[in-house]
């Protein structure tokens, strides 16, 4: 399994087409595993390029 750190928006692309490809992967095979492990890689990605500006506790549940 050659995986590699997704660094670009170019490598981001071809991770998802993969994931894409592997979602019909079952669990503990190595279809599996890659989708596993480049989902994480995805995630983690993602979560630094697209941060989610989540509220504060009080101000998501206090009415205006």
């Amino acid at each position: 399994m050659d995986t590699a750190p997704i660094r670009t928006k170019r490598d981001h692309q071809r991770a998802l087409k993969e994931i894409g490809g592997l979602m019909a992967a079952k669990r503990n095979t190595l279809e599996g595993d890659r989708l596993d492990v480049l989902a994480t890689l995805v995630e983690a990605w993602e979560a630094k390029h697209y941060p989610l500006d989540l509220p504060e506790l009080d101000s998501a549940i206090r009415p205006d």
